[in-house]
Formats: structure tokens, C-alpha cells, sequence
């Protein structure tokens, strides 16, 4: 199947003339899980990670893509004919010096310009340049291969994110964007990013799996704001209240109708607006910076933080009640049986949607696999000895959740597991509860996770953190923890993860994650200072820690923890699962010192 589409891709890029076709599985926004129309990459590759770019040239076909998905891009890609680029390893050249190395005048290198950004365009385009090849928009190529296509998603109800719930009106979002774009001498903005375009006009859909977004385009002016979206998305009585605040055009006709709405200086963000406006919002005079909605979305007001602090109590009780029923020394499961009796616990509580993300539930071996899926069927069984990672979270009507957690099964672990199990721990434990001074970037906090595993000669490869949306997107910028150089401070209001892991290739992983929010602390004479309150209600896997390698503060931040979780989900959960949690809560200890021996 993949050798039938390369051959037929083949072919017309040589028809065209193209040397090198870049596929980058991208729809026209950005979007980091596009609709199923858009994966493209999966479709000619087999590849179905959420990151990478692919090159195909007539001899050869590339793909790049990053540490999560080595290991799974390995399996994936094995006896397509692809070679793998593991982005971020000493002497893998990246896709633009890689072109650059391998083009030479008079080059015709093909993308769709809707599937590239502008900031990705100009950076192939002054690669490109050195060497004299030039960029040839193409198109869509893949579109003639693909049968029975997906068309644009368009069917999904649009559903309406009441005032309270918010915990701001529309008018007053584009009260505010206006007077920064006033402040930056901005006439006009463009918003491609569907989760911007979301949580400013309040509205919610189901157009993508896992997010609760709608495929559309917005421009405000200083006057007037237009949504472009497909017609027939509202019923009469959305669309009533939607067009107190929007023009409404259709979505089809943004290449035509977006000229002539701008006049004078405008702001859009080159990251997120795809090359096939940049003849039309790319002028020089126009100013170039994340969208103003982007910052203002990542501070959650007052009701955002309350909803999302509902949704992880519901989450933990919905957690707690599948981890009571769960048989982890003599029990036979697969790992899609353990992620669906964690999703038959969650259907249970009030409020919920669905999954936030595809659920990672990974055993033994498969655990170190950043990125792993279980397949629908044949996933490997959880018997006997081993870890499971189970990476999951949710989506409700009032928030957004993502809680890993790292469960043994069997009887007894190995030191080795219990070990690196806290070693993980202890550096979740540092991050939750670093105080920092206001102005903190995110990647100085990355290595306060890492610092016990450094140590010991060991590291993890993926981000320390990312933010995360309210009822929105599991993955949510401008803010992260790690050790891109993002120059984002952590702002009171921004959620983060807190998610260090630990992989050993062939023998097991291990991640814990925990969603924190940025606060208010103490003020002092050196300044502002900064704190997470934990939102994530969650018990530790117990028989995975050693005790030995904590202080007597980490002890006491674990039992602190586990009280709190038991006083926040008791009252949500059964009198079976109550009285699992209340065992299961109860404190540590360290380890009794071996007779004989005297404390220092």
C-alpha cells in the first residue's frame, strides 16, 4: 500500500518536474492534532506520530521527527522504504540544512502552502537560497492519491461556553485584544489557531478528535470581527448570538474575502498562519508576534481555574474507583483493557465529554516508548511482573485533565524499578513545590526535575512541562518547562504539566505527571514570588517507592499529598473505593535501619 503511493507521488513529481516534496501533515492552521483530512504524513508513510516532516525525492524518502517518537517511527517505517532523521541527535542534519546540502541550482523543491507555515516557508526558502533551488508551490499532491478523502470537517454542532462559565464575555475579550493591538499600532489581526478562535468567541465542536475545536478563520479589526466558518454550522438561535459580535463568511472564501478587509498595520503570528496568506498579511510594515489571544488564553481567570479544579476532582474520583477495582498482582488484562476500564470510570462522572488525547497505556518493554498506542487490537497483556505507564486525561464541560501515573504488577519489584521509579518522583516532587521569582522562564526550572536523575547518570529526553487549556487543547502554549529556550515567563493563571520520566529501551519506562497552576506566594524585599498549586489528585504507586532515597521532607510531602487526595475524592467515591483510598493513603516510612547499625 505505502510502496503503491510512493510510486504514484513519484510519478507526478516527475511530471512537475520536482526534486524534493515536503510533506508535513499539517492542516492550514497549525493545528498540533489536525482533522483526519490533514494526515498526510500518516497516509503516505504509515507514521502516525503527532510531529514530524517528510522529504521524497525520486530516490529517496525522509522522515524527521522527534525523541518521543523514535522508537515508534522505527516500527512504523519498517519495510516502507523510509529512512528515519531523529531530530536532536549529535550530527542529524535538520530538513532545511539537509535541502541546503542537497540541492543545487535551479532545484525545485515542491510544498502545499497550506500545509507549511510562514515562519516554516521562510526558513526553507533561505535555506534553499544559498544553493540557487527555489520553492514551487504545488499544491496538494497528496489529494489525487488519497481515495475517499475526509472533506473538511463541518457537521459537528456548535455549542455555546455561557458568561459564568467562561468567566468572561466575548465583548470584553475583544475589548482587550483591541486595546493591546491599539498599544502595538495594530489596525487588524489574524487568527488561524483554532483554540484561539475557540476561547475567544466561546463557542466549542468536536471538528478534531480530543479537542473541542471547529474549523474556521478570525479577523478583528479596530471595528468589526469576522468568522469564517462553514455555513450551516449554527442552529437559528446560536447564530442569533454568535452575530451580536461576528460577521459571519465562509470558510471556503478566506483567500478571496481577507483582502479586502485590511487596511493599514496589522499583527499576526507567522508560527501559526499558513504560507498561503503570506502575500496577503506578510507586508513588511505588518508586526510579527505570537496572537495577542494566545498570552491572555494561557491565564486562566477566576472561573476557568474553579472549573479545572472540579474537573481533577472528578478525574481523581473517576481514577481512584478504577485503581480499587484493579487486581495488580494476580489479575490478566491488556493494556486497551486497562485504558478502557479508566474510560468506563469516567463516563461516569458529571460533566464528562471524552479523552483529552489518545490514551497511552504501555507495559513493560512498550513503556519506553515515549508516544506508544496501544492497538485497538492485540495490544500486549499485563500479567505477572512489570510497569505499566497509563498516560490519560479528559476532557470536561468545565475543564481539562492529564494524569500519568506508573503501576506495578506482580509481587515484588526490583530495585532497579524502585529506584528509577524514585528518582522520577523526587524530581516531580522538586518541581510541585519550587517557589520562584516572578519573571521565571520555564527553562529555568527544567533541571530542578532532573537534578536526581543526573546524578545517577540518567536523563529523560521530552519536555519537563507544557501548558494546558481550560475545556480546550491538552497541549497549550506560550508557556513550557523545558530546555527550549522559550522567553515566556510562568504567569499567575497558567497551567503547566509536571512530567518527568525515566525510559530503558527494551525493559521498561516510567513517567509521573501531575497538572500544576501558577499562583500568587510572598512578596519580599528581593521581589515577587511565585508558586504551583497542584490541581491533580492522584495516589503514587506506593510499592514502586523507596523510602531510603527520600528525605524526611519528601516523605512528608508524599504523606501531605496522599491526606489531601483522600480528603478531596472521598466524598465522590463509593464506600468500597473510600475505604481502598484510605488504605492506600495511609503514610510511608522510611526504611528501619538494619540491626546493628547506628544513625549518624
Amino acid at each position: 500500500m505505502i510502496a503503491e503511493r510512493m510510486e504514484k507521488l513519484r510519478s507526478i513529481l516527475r511530471e512537475r518536474g520536482i526534486d524534493w516534496y515536503i510533506i508535513t501533515g499539517n492542516d492550514p492552521h497549525g493545528s498540533e492534532y489536525p482533522g483526519q483530512r490533514w494526515r498526510t504524513r500518516a497516509f503516505i508513510s504509515g507514521f502516525t506520530g503527532s510531529a514530524g516532516v517528510i522529504a521524497v525525492s525520486a530516490e529517496r524518502a525522509i522522515l524527521w521527527t522527534d525523541s518521543r517518537y523514535y522508537l515508534q517511527a522505527e516500527k512504523e517505517l519498517e519495510g516502507t522504504g523510509f529512512e528515519l532523521m531523529r531530530e536532536g541527535m549529535e550530527g542529524v542534519p535538520t530538513l532545511y540544512g539537509f535541502l541546503s546540502e542537497n540541492s543545487a541550482e535551479g532545484s525545485r523543491i515542491g510544498v502545499d502552502s497550506s500545509a507549511v507555515s510562514i515562519t516554516e516557508y521562510r526558513k526553507l526558502y533561505e535555506a534553499l537560497s544559498v544553493k540557487g533551488a527555489v520553492i514551487v508551490g504545488t499544491g496538494d499532491l497528496i489529494d489525487s492519491l488519497w481515495e475517499n478523502r475526509p472533506s473538511v470537517p463541518s457537521e459537528a454542532p456548535i455549542r455555546i461556553i455561557d458568561d459564568k462559565r467562561a468567566g468572561e464575555s466575548v465583548q470584553s475579550k475583544l475589548q482587550r485584544i483591541r486595546r493591546i493591538m491599539r498599544d502595538k499600532g495594530a489596525r487588524w489581526t489574524f487568527i488561524s489557531s483554532l483554540d484561539d478562535i475557540a476561547w475567544i468567541t466561546n463557542l466549542r465542536s468536536s471538528d478534531i478528535p480530543y479537542n473541542p475545536l471547529f474549523y474556521s478563520f478570525l479577523f478583528i479589526s479596530l471595528s468589526k470581527a469576522v468568522l469564517f466558518i462553514a455555513p450551516g454550522r449554527f442552529d437559528e438561535e446560536t447564530l442569533g448570538i454568535v452575530s451580536r459580535n461576528f460577521q459571519i463568511e465562509d470558510y471556503g472564501n478566506v483567500e478571496a474575502v481577507l483582502p479586502s478587509l485590511i487596511r493599514g498595520t496589522g499583527l499576526y503570528s507567522p508560527d501559526k498562519t499558513a504560507a498561503m496568506f503570506i502575500d496577503t498579511v506578510g507586508g513588511m510594515r505588518n508586526i510579527i508576534s505570537c496572537d495577542i489571544s494566545t498570552t491572555l488564553k494561557s491565564m486562566k481567570n477566576k472561573a476557568e481555574l474553579d472549573g479545572m479544579r472540579k474537573a481533577h476532582i472528578l478525574d481523581g474520583a473517576a481514577f481512584v474507583s478504577f485503581l480499587a477495582k484493579l487486581d495488580k498482582v494476580n489479575g490478566i488484562y491488556t493494556e486497551k483493557m486497562i485504558s478502557d476500564a479508566l474510560e468506563r470510570e469516567r463516563k461516569r462522572m458529571d460533566g464528562y465529554i471524552g479523552p483529552s488525547f489518545s490514551p497511552i497505556s504501555a507495559f513493560g518493554a512498550n513503556g519506553a516508548v515515549v508516544h506508544y498506542r496501544a492497538p485497538d487490537e492485540k495490544s500486549a497483556n499485563v500479567m505477572g511482573h512489570g510497569l505499566l505507564v497509563l498516560d490519560t486525561g479528559s476532557q470536561f464541560s468545565m475543564g481539562t485533565t492529564d494524569v500519568t501515573r506508573t503501576l506495578f504488577f506482580g509481587m515484588e519489584p526490583t530495585e532497579d524499578e524502585k529506584r528509577d521509579y524514585t528518582l522520577v518522583l523526587k524530581g516531580h516532587l522538586a518541581l510541585l513545590s519550587q517557589v520562584f521569582p516572578k519573571g521565571t522562564r520555564g527553562v529555568q526550572l527544567d533541571a530542578i526535575a532532573k537534578q536526581f536523575m543526573w546524578q545517577n547518570y540518567s536523563t529523560f529526553f521530552h519536555g519537563t512541562g507544557h501548558g494546558v487549556g481550560c475545556f480546550l487543547m491538552v497541549h497549550e502554549g506560550p508557556q513550557r518547562i523545558s530546555p527550549a529556550l522559550i522567553d515566556v515567563p510562568l504567569m499567575p493563571g497558567m497551567v503547566v504539566s509536571d512530567e518527568p520520566g525515566l525510559y530503558k529501551e527494551g525493559r521498561y519506562g516510567i513517567r509521573i505527571e501531575n497538572l500544576l497552576a501558577v499562583r500568587e506566594d510572598e512578596e519580599s524585599e528581593f521581589g515577587s514570588f511565585l508558586s504551583f498549586e497542584n490541581l491533580t489528585y492522584v495516589p503514587y504507586e506506593k510499592n514502586l517507592i523507596d523510602t531510603s532515597l527520600l528525605t524526611d521532607d519528601e516523605i512528608e510531602q508524599i504523606n501531605s499529598y496522599h491526606r489531601k487526595v483522600f480528603y478531596m475524592l472521598s466524598p465522590y467515591l463509593d464506600s468500597y473505593s473510600a475505604e481502598w483510598l484510605k488504605q492506600y493513603a495511609s503514610p510511608i516510612e522510611r526504611i528501619s535501619l538494619l540491626s546493628g547499625e547506628e544513625e549518624i
